[in-house]
């Protein structure tokens, strides 16, 4: 019998890719949210026994219990709320508008 290697080996499931608009990476016929803001970035996806986790640029955005059925999805309610303040910004037109005073106005006189 050979002896173990002197560094445990890894286990587990990894891949890269980008984040969809729909903010959901599937894994194993499950969908799990991750958050708004690594939507169009690429993502590390890695899934163990008992957790799915999502880093973006080594950042956490995503972290679940690992669901055994299939076809569910699971959802974060922080990244709902977060999805539905970034679409506000966007379709609610909320960019800052300067002040009408701060525009040079051109005497015609």
């Amino acid at each position: 019998m050979l002896p173990l290697p002197p560094v445990a080996p890894l286990v587990g499931w990894r891949q890269s890719l980008q984040l969809p608009r729909d903010h959901y990476v599937r894994l194993a016929g499950n969908d799990y949210s991750v958050h708004p803001s690594a939507v169009g970035r690429r993502v590390e996806v890695a899934a163990d026994l008992a957790a799915v986790t999502v880093t973006c640029a080594g950042r956490l955005v995503a972290d679940h219990p690992r669901s055994w059925t299939s076809h569910q999805t699971i959802t974060d309610p922080g990244h709902v709320m977060a999805a539905k303040q970034l679409r506000r910004q966007l379709i609610g037109g909320t960019s800052p508008q300067p002040p009408a005073d701060q525009v040079e106005q051109r005497r015609l006189g």
